[in-house]
């Protein structure tokens, strides 16, 4: 019998019945995005032209070059790391160990695809090779997610996440049981968080650029400015690693479908329908507009990274002198809330950088379709109900404190908007 742990945390995501639609539409969603990409009305609603047929996603090919890319990235991050952090404090009081080599395992990605390229790996092939990638990676997060549930029926309550425990085999599956699912001290969730997903997801945007030199004799400006812009994103990520050991996906969630399928498929092959969508539909841009571009995602930037290390600087040393001047309010867990500076503007400052810089994504796109601002409108609804979530545990673990900083910064992610 799988243990219990006290009082359950409310569903989420409309419960079971919300968790079984997400099971099915989130790859559904997917594999439509795929398919309208590389068709010629490049439609966002609707159908796609034609469905593929089970040659088309089926590939012992696509299966192999998976397991390869997983087994690479798993031996990169088992690499001596830079440096070694402890997470935030568990039910037990216990603290676990993280490497901290994200950084170091784009490096070395790169360099091992350049090596391979200079020997004549047909990198522009992958993009062939879309639909049975994203159809494997699919097939695995479904039955990696499955071996999550059963790990965790023999976990102690003690690793269990505080939501994902409702009793509802679909749901639980979905939302994760265990909060930090290990084998040794390889770590399953913390790998899934940075590591195949998001490099994968450079590395197919270097594939369609490189497809797109084969086709027209070089990328376009528009091409190199998602690569560019997208592959800034990753790589701030990666150099900061050690801050996602605060978010909510390590700290509050379980590890199961939801996130498993949005690490290893969702972020790579939806992540890159802009730079998909380029390569089958070519836009204009000249450098006027470029350089406009490139303002709007150094803004976005500035506001998520200025937002983040101010954070961060806090968490770790109050004391720092670029945030002791900050304003605070005290809480009665004996942390204390920024009430100014970035995080006096609006609640989520990083979200608003975030938000602006998907907007920079797409607009190399041209405006003509509405495909290429998938991510954006669905990037604004997931933030949008990540900080509805925050805003639910804050108010729990801070109580009086919580509701005074919200009066004393009203606007949740948009001044004077939202």
């Amino acid at each position: 019998m799988a243990p219990t742990q006290g009082p359950r945390a409310p569903l989420e995501f409309g419960g079971p019945l919300g968790a079984a639609a997400l099971l099915l539409l989130l790859p559904a969603t997917m594999f439509h995005l795929l398919l309208a990409a590389r068709s010629g009305p490049a439609r966002l609603l609707g159908p796609p032209a034609s469905l593929p047929g089970l040659e088309a996603l089926w590939s012992p090919r696509a299966l192999l070059l998976w397991l390869a890319w997983l087994g690479l990235q798993a031996a990169l991050y088992l690499l001596p790391a830079r440096k070694v952090a402890e997470g935030q404090e568990l039910k037990d009081k216990s603290r676990l160990r993280y490497p901290i080599n994200g950084f170091q395992a784009l490096v070395l990605t790169a360099l091992l695809v350049g090596l391979g390229m200079s020997a004549g790996l047909p990198l522009g092939a992958l993009p062939e090779m879309l639909l049975p990638l994203a159809f494997v990676a699919t097939l695995t997060a479904f039955i990696f997610s499955l071996f999550l549930y059963m790990k965790a029926q023999v976990a102690p309550v003690s690793a269990l996440a505080p939501g994902g425990n409702s009793g509802n085999p679909i749901y639980d599956f979905f939302l994760g049981r265990e909060l930090n699912p290990r084998i040794c001290f390889f770590d399953f969730k913390y790998f899934c968080e940075l590591r195949p997903g998001l490099i994968g997801w450079v590395l197919i945007n270097l594939a369609l650029l490189m497809k797109e030199a084969e086709l027209r004799g070089s990328p376009s400006l528009a091409m190199w400015l998602v690569n560019g812009f997208q592959l800034l994103y990753v790589g701030d990520a990666l150099w900061h690693e050690e801050a996602v050991l605060t978010t909510m996906d390590i700290t509050h969630d379980g590890f199961g479908f939801m996130l498993a399928f949005g690490d290893m498929a969702w972020v790579p092959f939806t992540y890159s329908l802009q730079a998909q969508f380029l390569l089958h539909h070519p836009q204009p841009l000249g450098l006027p507009m470029a350089s406009v571009i490139c303002l709007i995602n150094a803004i976005g930037y500035y506001i998520f990274r200025g937002a983040n290390s101010q954070k961060n600087t806090f968490r770790k040393n109050p004391s720092d002198p670029r945030v002791a001047g900050l304003e605070t309010i005290s809480t009665a867990t004996g942390r204390k809330l920024l009430v100014s500076g970035w995080w006096g503007m609006v609640r989520h400052p990083n979200y608003l950088g975030d938000l602006i810089m998907a907007l920079a994504w797409s607009l190399p796109c041209g405006v003509s379709h509405l495909l290429p601002y998938f991510y954006l409108l669905y990037f604004t609804a997931l933030l949008v109900h990540r900080e509805a979530r925050d805003e639910r545990q804050c108010l729990q673990k801070y109580g009086l404190a919580w509701q005074e900083y919200c009066r004393r910064v009203p606007y949740r992610i948009m001044p004077y908007i939202y």
